[in-house]
């Protein structure tokens, strides 16, 4: 425990005894609201820590601590959107990324989805019992969110793939690619502008994430990978890893597939809000590329 504590950011004597002071006085009028709003720009600016750091192993680490941290802060203000999409993410990153051991990597993403759907809900409330609907109903629930629904419904769908990437050998999680992908595109369609690369990339695993003979859309998949890479500006070398193991790898596309990874290794993975994964790029694509002759 006492590792743990360590890791967590270190407040001011300030700070300290500001925090102390609302904690004790939480009835007073708009107290609680500002420890909400610390919070959250603590939540945030570890998001953005994380995001940019350049040692993966210091991120694999330290994580656990501020994943315990943001269950806590959700158990605060369970109804606070913005912290359980940050809790959502985060859970998903890193059980998808981090995890090796499948019945773990199952247990985290499944509580990043249950976050991201706690957040749509928040947003509204129309969402809370589509879960377990068919699929033409849980669509036209989807069709009635509004703008304002945008980042939830781009974390939910986020989460959700994070799971099924997670359940990739359970026929019935693939089966939930389409619900998924519904809140991806219902973001997309009300603000086209809410991080474009991000959605290209995710709809371009969703549409790839199966072969063709069971409902994948490769030629749509494509598409968004390069519509991603286009509006990252190159910048986001995981794109490029995941057109290599997703499309090029699954058709049998040697020359796309060596071309892709090496661009990877021949570019500097730091940039801001993209270090971290960028530099876990370099790494998969080297490991693709040393295991291509086996696979090809």
């Amino acid at each position: 425990m006492a590792t743990c504590f360590k890791r967590l950011p270190v407040l001011s004597i300030n700070q300290a005894a500001f925090f102390l002071c609302c904690l004790l006085f939480l009835a007073i009028p708009g107290c609680a609201s500002i420890v909400n709003s610390a919070t959250n720009g603590m939540a945030d600016n570890l998001s953005s820590a994380i995001l940019n750091q350049d040692d993966p192993q210091t991120v694999r680490d330290g994580a656990p601590a501020y994943l315990i941290m943001l269950d806590s802060f959700v158990q605060g203000s369970p109804t606070d959107q913005g912290m359980l999409r940050s809790a959502a993410e985060l859970y998903a990153a890193y059980g998808t990324v981090f995890v090796e051991d499948q019945a773990r990597a199952r247990r985290l993403t499944l509580k990043s989805r249950n976050y991201g759907r706690q957040a749509l809900c928040v947003s509204d409330e129309n969402s809370c019992n589509a879960w377990d609907q068919p699929f033409g109903a849980f669509s036209q629930i989807v069709a009635g969110l509004d703008k304002d629904s945008v980042p939830s419904l781009f974390t939910a769908g986020l989460s959700w793939l994070a799971y099924i990437r997670a359940h990739s050998d359970d026929w019935s999680a693939l089966a939930e690619l389409p619900n998924a992908e519904a809140l991806l595109l219902r973001a997309r369609e009300l603000d086209p502008s809410y991080k474009p690369s991000e959605l290209s990339h995710y709809l371009a695993i969703m549409a790839t994430l199966r072969p063709p003979a069971l409902g994948g859309r490769f030629d749509e998949g494509q598409g968004y990978f390069e519509r991603a890479l286009e509006l990252s500006g190159g910048n986001n070398l995981a794109i490029k890893v995941d057109y290599a193991r997703y499309y090029a790898r699954t058709l049998y596309e040697r020359e796309l597939h060596d071309r892709l990874l090496n661009e990877v290794l021949e570019t500097d993975p730091v940039h801001d809000g993209l270090t971290l994964f960028n530099t876990l790029a370099r790494e998969e694509a080297r490991a693709l590329l040393d295991s291509g002759d086996d696979y090809f």
